[in-house]
């Protein structure tokens, strides 16, 4: 089936055609239609929506009147009150489901709202990116036509008093238009994908492969690299492609792929077509929409009001927290190669919420962006979202459990075989049985964080540690001109200072 064969409803077909106009058009659009459909709700109403809308300026009245949020502030001053079933609060109506979102220090997950609206318009994005693929080169275009295995959360949400709760992606799985279901695109299909045990749906999809003609994989490398190496090994195959002849793309975001590429390799019997996505669990905020585009687009006429706060001293302190009057820009006011964190106002009800990414724009004619970073430093080698809270916490339920000092603690992702694996490096002069260390710091990150347990029992396959004096962290700190009170030593370790630091503990000289 060619893309053109496939039939789209009308009130989404005019949707995916929307005219194309400049940036800053499309985004005071964009903010003007969320600010009317949200006029009456509370929180409308505490911040005068209406007279925002009346303003000659309307973005530049949006940023004078309304505050920004993190999670934890907004969530306890207005999603406390959706989460219990109360509506109007920050959007129309009831709030029925909640995508949990990786944990920090304070609690297991973050409850972020997902309305229809915003299923709605993630659904419409996804389908634009769709468009986009009949613009490529040397692909096979009637791949666009077979199946999709989109491996995911589970659709068996859990139940709360007024609201359902799960990966977005279950979600928005469980809420896959029914003509996409009725044309046999989406694999596994509703029944396996309701599956809870990653396992049981694993070995349900390695059943399955061979009755499925599929031509888009999606979903996070680490898994589907894993599932395709199930299905050659069962059906006793050289390579995926002799099950799936016409696979053809992979649709990825969360992770960073190139670490992922020599491993696919390995199952693939010919090249495929790598299409990045950034999905965050607030929405669908861009996509590539280019063959080999270095960035992806910025998804500026859906829904969702970007700006951009400057990622610097002046707008957030040492630990990555934004300062409470932060200077924000929309779209056509940044500048190209400067890093940004993220602010959103979306049709779920976020207004002006810090999503904790940074990002650059790589292609201002394009509104093209990368996805930089975190304003807090963070790991996530295959989707476990480690944040510097979490390890923080685990560091300080150790050392109390085990009656030790840890001063100083730095981790590093490490390949590990085909997977990976964490390298704790500790400062302590106390004794400490590192294995027995590693094994509870271990534990305690399962507590912490749910998308950790879940990669610990796949794609994350060891946890290491080394336990040094102190003095080892403070001279490599003054061997890179670091010491002093105000030099922290990073609490993670990528790249440059990773190799600076190896170098270090083997004796050798640092730059």
């Amino acid at each position: 089936m060619a893309l053109f064969e496939i039939k789209l409803p009308a009130a989404i077909a005019k949707a995916l055609n929307l005219p194309v106009s400049d940036p800053r058009r499309q985004q005071l659009k964009v903010l003007k239609k969320l600010l009317r459909k949200a006029r009456f709700t509370e929180f409308g109403q505490r911040y005068r929506f209406d007279e925002v809308l009346l303003s000659r300026h309307p973005g530049k009245k949006f940023q004078q009147t309304v505050p920004a949020y993190n999670y934890n502030k907004i969530y306890d001053a207005w999603w406390y009150k959706t989460k219990e079933g109360i509506p109007d609060v920050c959007w129309p109506g009831v709030i029925k489901f909640f995508a949990l979102s990786s944990g920090t220090s304070d609690a297991t997950s973050k409850f972020l709202p997902i309305t229809k609206d915003l299923i709605r318009s993630n659904t419409i994005t996804s389908f634009r990116q769709l468009l986009s693929l009949t613009k490529y080169h040397d692909v096979p275009k009637s791949a666009v036509g077979k199946g999709w295995l989109i491996l995911g959360g589970s659709t068996q949400l859990q139940k709360g008093p007024t609201y359902f709760a799960g990966d977005l992606s279950g979600i928005q799985q469980k809420n896959i238009p029914f003509w996409f279901q009725g044309l046999g695109l989406y694999k596994p299909g509703k029944k396996i994908a309701a599956v809870k045990d990653w396992s049981t749906k694993l070995e349900e999809v390695v059943a399955n492969a061979p009755n499925w003609d599929i031509g888009f994989i999606v979903g996070v490398p680490a898994w589907l690299q894993l599932c395709m190496e199930k299905i050659i090994e069962r059906y006793n195959v050289k390579n995926i492609h002799e099950i799936w002849p016409n696979l053809a793309f992979y649709v990825h975001g969360g992770v960073a792929m190139e670490p992922y590429k020599k491993g696919f390799e390995k199952v693939l019997g010919k090249p495929i077509t790598y299409i990045e996505t950034y999905l965050a669990s607030e929405g669908f905020l861009a996509y590539q929409n280019r063959q080999d585009a270095t960035g992806m687009h910025l998804a500026l006429n859906n829904n969702i009001f970007f700006e951009f706060v400057p990622f610097d001293d002046k707008n957030f302190d040492s630990d990555g927290n934004m300062v409470d009057e932060p200077e924000a820009y929309m779209i056509h006011e940044i500048e190209e190669n400067k890093d940004y964190a993220i602010l959103i106002s979306t049709n779920a009800g976020a207004w002006r919420y810090a999503i904790g990414d940074t990002v650059r724009l790589v292609d201002k004619y394009r509104s093209e962006i990368i996805i930089t970073g975190r304003t807090k430093h963070f790991l996530s080698l295959v989707g476990e979202h480690l944040s510097v809270d979490n390890m923080n916490k685990a560091i300080e339920m150790a050392s109390e459990e085990l009656n030790i000092s840890i001063p100083e603690f730095t981790v590093a992702g490490i390949p590990h075989g085909s997977f990976f694996a964490h390298q704790w490096f500790v400062a302590t002069d106390d004794k400490v049985n590192a294995v027995e260390l590693a094994a509870l710091i271990d534990q305690k990150l399962k507590e912490l964080n749910d998308d950790y347990e879940v990669e610990r029992r796949h794609a994350l396959k060891a946890v290491m540690v080394d336990v040094l004096p102190e003095q080892r962290f403070l001279d490599f700190m003054k061997a890179k001109g670091k010491e002093g009170g105000q030099h922290k030593f990073p609490r993670v370790l990528k790249g440059k200072m990773l190799e600076d630091w190896q170098q270090f503990l083997q004796g050798e000289m640092v730059p």
